[in-house]
């Protein structure tokens, strides 16, 4: 019988410094690209909501990094799936910004390289990884009572007074829609079939759902995320959708450039993530911690 070829695996709960909160990604650490079957084959197992693979290239001199959903998608964007790998990376020992510019730090995913940015956590060290996204350009509105309907509210439980319902996009592109309070955010089921529907009909991917926290608490904005047309019906954190959010938030002069702030997701999942975000005259960054909960062995 011929022998299986192993894979050390970390799962890292992404936007969270602790242990079954956050967003759960596995990160597969390779020797190189694996064949498409195999990357689907692992991420389906997994059905996390998605799968990072990662090595080291010395060719390119960084980290290279490919992700996947359980439904066998390859996708791009500086996410919690970006995050967790590089964590995963750091906090596993390799050297994976050694041979870089010490002032611009990167990696690479889908051919791009994403500059990050990486700090250690006094307390703990523990890396802190914040990823660089592109600014915000916000797209087309969409109708409040479309996404009422499909949401299972009323159109006034969509706090339409300060802001509507609006496509932005950094890495990919989201639908932004104002929640009138918390209780009402966490509350609501929505109908994923139609979702979709407005998702193709208006070409974006998911929804981002948010809502002005109460003064005094450590985060500014607490969101639910609905991505069902790549096969996510919630997600506990979501970078790609936190940048346009804080780029959406600082152009309608809600919050201020070059100041971080704190945005809350997955109460409801009973998973809370904190995610970093910064809107900055050439870029947003996002960021947060992981920290790895599960360690393994996995045979191909």
């Amino acid at each position: 019988m011929s022998q299986r070829k192993v894979l050390e695996y970390y799962v890292l709960d992404v936007f969270s410094n602790e242990s079954y909160k956050g967003n759960p990604l596995s990160v597969v650490f390779t020797d190189g690209n694996l064949k498409l079957e195999t990357y689907q084959n692992i991420s389906r197992e997994f059905r996390y909501s998605e799968t990072s693979f990662v090595y080291y290239s010395t060719r390119e001199k960084s980290l290279v990094v490919r992700s996947f959903t359980p439904t066998g998608i390859e996708i791009d964007g500086a996410g919690h799936n970006l995050l967790g790998a590089v964590c995963g990376a750091l906090l596993k020992g390799l050297p994976i910004f050694d041979e870089q510019n010490e002032s611009e730090p990167f990696v690479i995913m889908k051919h791009s390289a994403i500059p990050v940015t990486v700090n250690f956590d006094l307390d703990n060290f523990s890396p802190v990884v914040q990823m660089h996204q592109k600014s915000a350009v916000i797209k087309q509105e969409i109708p409040t009572y479309k996404i009422a309907v499909a949401l299972g509210l009323k159109i006034e439980d969509l706090d339409v007074n300060a802001f509507v319902p609006t496509i932005v996009k950094t890495e990919v592109a989201h639908t932004m829609v104002p929640i009138k309070n918390s209780q009402i955010l966490n509350s609501f089921v929505p109908d994923n079939q139609l979702l979709i529907e407005i998702s193709k009909e208006y070409d974006f991917e998911g929804f981002y759902c948010f809502t002005p926290a109460e003064e005094g608490l450590d985060h500014i904005i607490e969101t639910r995320f609905f991505n069902p047309i790549i096969g996510i019906n919630e997600d506990p954190a979501t970078g790609t959708a936190a940048g346009p959010l804080i780029g959406f938030l600082t152009q309608k002069k809600f919050t201020k450039s070059d100041k971080e702030y704190k945005i809350l997701q997955g109460v409801k999942l009973k998973q809370p993530s904190m995610i970093e975000v910064m809107n900055r005259e050439e870029d947003i960054l996002v960021g947060g911690s992981s920290i790895i909960t599960m360690k393994g062995e996995l045979y191909i």
